[in-house]
């Protein structure tokens, strides 16, 4: 057999090869080809590109030479372990204080090198455009593992400060908003007759066939509240209705429902009553 290459078996006892390198005593597969030569070609541009310190992350699709003989995945690996000295799975690139994760030649995605760990292990995927890892045989989406809530809406509940929305590093995320039904938003301070002194609010709405307005209230915890509320008042009326809970963390039960009872929200129940009660 020709450097690099192994034969072996599929069930059907059909015939493929596979191609590997072996680098810092670390065996490194480069995967299976229809043809001898093609697996020796992969190995033999694998030997190559870790010794071309002109080629860099983006070049793939520019040199052909690695883009018609390695995979693209490996084609980073690679590159990270020539630059890095480590080896990883998973296309990661080191940077200083940073790490980029491709998902296409020239697509990638930025995260703190705090979380090298997860994704070294953690492969990405898309479906329908949403990006998600498998962990413990469950689909986690990964704007969950940096606070953003299922169906938040860019702008309004988060924002990537600097507009790159593939950019997870920590200090680009804000959270406008932490709780289901809450949008924080200014307004004018009672008694002033110019906007420029603004308080800071937080109106609730929900949603039955339409966006409902349940109020505004001064303080992010009391609007999280309401919102649990009125999503309480409409399960009565429709039991298989569902909707998700705010919890309010460092609260104490006895004080949850202590506002809970105390906050108003009638306004909503008559305009929600009126049509469905």
């Amino acid at each position: 057999m020709l450097p690099g290459v192994f034969i072996n078996k599929k069930k059907n006892n059909e015939v493929y090869f596979r191609s590997s390198i072996t680098v810092f005593s670390r065996h490194i597969s480069l995967g299976s080809y229809e043809s001898e030569e093609k697996a020796h070609r992969a190995y033999m541009a694998a030997h190559v590109l870790l010794k071309d310190l002109t080629c860099a992350p983006g070049d793939y699709l520019s040199r052909t030479e690695y883009a018609q003989t390695i995979p693209f995945d490996k084609f980073i690996c690679l590159i990270n372990l020539r630059d890095n000295k480590v080896y990883f799975s998973t296309p990661i690139y080191i940077m200083k204080n940073f790490f980029r994760y491709y998902l296409e030649p020239d697509r990638f995605m930025t995260f703190d090198i705090d979380d090298l760990f997860y994704y070294a292990r953690h492969r990405i995927q898309r479906r329908g455009g949403r990006l998600f890892t498998a962990d413990y045989g469950m689909q986690v989406t990964l704007s969950t593992r940096y606070g953003i809530r299922p169906y938040a809406v860019k702008g309004r509940d988060y924002e990537f400060i600097n507009g790159d929305e593939l950019d997870y590093r920590y200090e680009n995320i804000r959270i406008i908003s932490r709780y289901t039904g809450v949008i924080p938003r200014y307004a004018k301070k009672a008694g002033t007759k110019t906007d420029t002194t603004r308080d800071l609010k937080y109106k609730v709405k929900i949603h039955f066939k339409g966006n409902y307005s349940v109020g505004d209230f001064d303080d992010e915890s009391t609007a999280a509240i309401a919102y649990n509320k009125a999503a309480d008042h409409i399960k009565k009326c429709f039991p298989s209705k569902n909707y998700a809970q705010n919890f309010i963390e460092d609260l104490p039960a006895r004080e949850y429902a202590r506002l809970y009872t105390q906050i108003d929200i009638g306004s909503f129940e008559e305009s929600f009553d009126s049509r469905y009660g």
